[in-house]
């Protein structure tokens, strides 16, 4: 059986972001926004509740290692990837989106909303030759957003009030 390494592929710019090794565990956080309607009650005196719409699927990825010391070379080139992801420039004004998979198991199509990453070795002259990324965050992005898009926020039914106010 081959190794297959999980990664991040982008259709729209961001390239391809290979782990070097397989994450250990993955987390997966999916919530609904459910708000109480101001004044309605239950019998019991509970507010009632509404649901607003689902919140996007969050995936966090802790501890991912990377590793070049047998090289000599830097870490440096693995990390800057993931923080190209969040350093864009681009005239669409909007990060590079990806899908995260591992084999066969496509997660979600995402960006990268968070990353947090230590070196923790270092060569005498200062190259960092081992990292960890303590956190990865991706946050789910709708499928119908195609490469190339942009989309421009719309705005919430208190926005929408508030600038019928105006």
């Amino acid at each position: 059986m081959t190794l297959v390494k999980a990664k991040l592929k982008s259709d729209d710019g961001g390239g391809e972001i290979n782990f070097m090794f397989n994450p250990s565990h993955i987390t997966i956080k999916n919530s609904s926004d459910i708000r109480p309607r101001p004044g309605a009650r239950t019998a019991k005196g509970l507010p009632k509740m509404t649901f607003a719409y689902p919140e996007p699927k969050v995936i966090t990825i802790n501890d991912i290692r990377f590793d070049t010391y047998e090289t000599g070379k830097s870490v440096m080139p693995y990390l800057q990837s993931f923080e190209k992801a969040l350093n864009f420039v681009s005239e669409e004004k909007r990060p590079p989106t990806y899908v995260f998979s591992w084999g066969s198991q496509q997660y979600i199509r995402c960006f990268i909303k968070e990353l947090s990453y230590d070196l923790t070795m270092f060569l005498p002259d200062g190259t960092p030759v081992r990292a960890v990324i303590k956190s990865l965050t991706l946050t789910e992005i709708d499928e119908s957003i195609s490469a190339g898009s942009t989309t421009t926020p719309q705005p919430t039914e208190e926005e929408r009030e508030e600038g019928g106010r105006e």
